[in-house]
């Protein structure tokens, strides 16, 4: 077995995670459609909270797969980068970097920022769990649907989308090997142009002095120092919103992303649910409640005389 058999049969058990649920907690029905229109409004809230659950629990779940106990088993980082490694006699060490997104926060908000760099044997992958209450609001969280794909593929696809030399620049971290484990940096970041017109053409000028190939992103450290050039000359902006995964344009998670809005949940589709709770119209929401969640006003209890 090698690095590749690891990640494809641990992808392979995660893809029969689908349907699955935890039984980490229990949001209970709520009281009353008021209640459950307040509910509706927090309830993606509850992702980093059970995205760290949702992850213990599936580290947990591949180690009672068979296959890999004579080989080694899987052991969380925390912290750390992945999430969770394959500890054993396997070279280079698989991992997997999970991440739990609620659809009803309709964006992918978790963000990938390793460099292309620490992906140089495709060693490690990325999950994407998709879950929400079994009833879209209340009960236990359920996956609806998960994602598997390679790291370096997502990283070479954030690069690609975002870098645009000198308008917007995608910068590797410094070399920090020689620090100790907790101290290395391997994130990039993302860096705006914030210049004036004119100094975006001189800019423009210094990237076309490059050559043919000056506008092809790579992480090596002699394209690194032509984009440190642009950084120290002119003015640029650090993008904090740089690496969201729903916006690298990463293909197996933009059909991931369409899959999962077209799957029925109680009645409806996600896509139909996530635009039922938009809507600023409260009457048509709690009528949605009332017909597919069985969620009725509230009674009072009359006064005995």
């Amino acid at each position: 077995m090698n690095t590749q058999d690891v990640i494809k049969i641990a992808s392979h058990h995660l893809d029969s995670l689908s349907g699955h649920i935890f039984d980490l907690l229990n949001i209970s029905k709520p009281i009353s459609v008021d209640a459950a229109v307040n509910l509706a409004k927090v309830i993606s809230k509850l992702s980093p909270l059970l995205g760290n659950l949702i992850e213990f629990n599936t580290v947990e779940f591949l180690n009672k797969q068979d296959e890999f106990s004579s080989f080694g088993r899987w052991q969380r980082q925390d912290p750390g980068f992945p999430d969770t490694i394959f500890l054993g006699n396997i070279q280079p060490t698989p991992g997997l970097e999970i991440k739990a997104w609620c659809p009803l926060s309709t964006e992918i908000t978790a963000r990938f920022k390793d460099s292309q760099n620490h992906f140089q044997f495709d060693q490690t992958y990325v999950a994407v769990l998709a879950w929400l209450p079994e009833k879209i609001i209340y009960g236990q969280p359920r996956i609806v649907d998960i994602c598997v794909v390679s790291g370096l593929s997502v990283a070479v696809a954030r690069d690609n989308h975002y870098h645009n030399p000198p308008d917007y620049l995608v910068l590797e971290p410094e070399d920090t090997t020689q620090r100790t484990v907790n101290l290395q940096q391997t994130n990039t970041n993302g860096y705006k142009f914030q210049g004036s017109a004119k100094e975006f053409l001189e800019a423009q000028k210094i990237v076309e002095s490059w050559g043919v190939e000056g506008r092809i992103y790579r992480p090596t450290r002699e394209y690194q120092l032509n984009l440190r050039q642009l950084l120290s000359r002119y003015k640029y902006r650090l993008d904090t919103n740089f690496a969201k995964m729903d916006r690298i344009v990463h293909p197996g998670i933009k059909e991931f992303k369409q899959r999962v809005f077209n799957i029925q949940v109680s009645g409806m589709t996600i896509r139909q649910w996530n635009k039922l709770l938009s809507s600023p119209r409260e009457d048509t929401i709690k009528q949605a409640f009332q017909k597919y969640l069985q969620i009725t006003e509230e009674k009072i209890d009359e006064p005995l005389d």
